[in-house]
């Protein structure tokens, strides 16, 4: 992974049918429009894909109904048949324990968990640390890489909020708190690749804080929001790899179906580079 830079595309999936939830979306559909996106992204040159439940929202901190695990189940499975690239699975809002699953049955490459080792505050509520729940699953059935957010967006790190706090009374330097982090993410939480957002969906990340995330980081360091044409050289100077989801959507919006100039433009830059 370290030896290329990755790019990879995000399948927004719509909202997919719950027990006592049903979606206005055809399940078969849903299906057919994600291994659409994903040969798309594929035959431009991406590395990988990532499936993520981005249409159903409101997020709930954790998914657990039978209706939805089985249905993302079923569209992750076939964009792993329909490509040879990586496919990635995402379950928002922290749904790593659940994705984990998903990924090992369905031979998916990795997860990306929203926070592995930070208590986030989210309009969801609070979300906890992951990498406990994933210790047993990790140990019995290994093979599927966990990507984690650091400081993710639209998210409140609890541990950052503390460290801002500290730093304005000692002094210490906020890179020193970063740097603490990640280590923790990875050396103590089992990270194979960190995520560095802006704050919300579609905002590029600080560039300074990009750059100290790499700096201490032993693994891949991934740009997870915010990455365009314009931005693309910069982003992959200061990081491995991007994963693009709004700027390849209609009107550069997430959610949108996949825009194929938009969708060509940013494979150009990225090939280009």
């Amino acid at each position: 992974m370290l030896g290329r830079k990755l790019v990879i595309g995000v399948i927004h999936l719509p909202r997919v049918p719950y027990v006592a939830e049903r979606s206005e979306f055809d399940l078969s559909d849903t299906v057919e429009r994600a291994v659409r996106e994903a040969k798309a992204m594929e035959s431009e040159g991406f590395t990988g894909v990532i499936v993520e439940n981005y249409g159903d929202t409101p997020y709930r901190k954790r998914v657990r109904d039978p209706l939805a695990l089985a249905s993302i189940t079923l569209v992750a499975r076939e964009v792993v048949r329909s490509v040879s690239i990586d496919v990635g699975i995402n379950i928002l809002r922290n749904s790593g324990l659940e994705a984990y699953s998903i990924a090992y049955a369905v031979g998916a490459r990795f997860v990306r968990v929203n926070a592995l080792a930070e208590t986030v505050y989210t309009e969801s509520g609070i979300l906890e640390p992951e990498a406990g729940r994933l210790r047993a699953v990790r140990r019995n059935y290994p093979g599927v890489d966990v990507y984690a957010d650091v400081l993710v967006k639209h998210g409140a790190s609890a541990s950052y909020i503390a460290a801002v706090a500290d730093s304005l009374l000692t002094k210490t330097p906020i890179e020193n708190y970063i740097r603490v982090l990640v280590l923790d993410y990875v050396e103590r939480a089992g990270a194979d690749a960190l995520i560095v957002t802006g704050g919300r969906t579609g905002e590029p990340p600080d560039l300074d804080r990009l750059k100290i995330v790499r700096k201490y980081s032993t693994v891949p360091v991934l740009v997870g929001s915010g990455a365009n044409p314009e931005n693309l050289r910069t982003l992959l100077e200061h990081s491995d790899g991007v994963i693009v989801g709004s700027y390849i959507r209609k009107d550069g919006r997430a959610g949108n179906p996949l825009d194929p100039e938009r969708l060509r433009k940013f494979a150009s830059a990225a090939r280009s580079l």
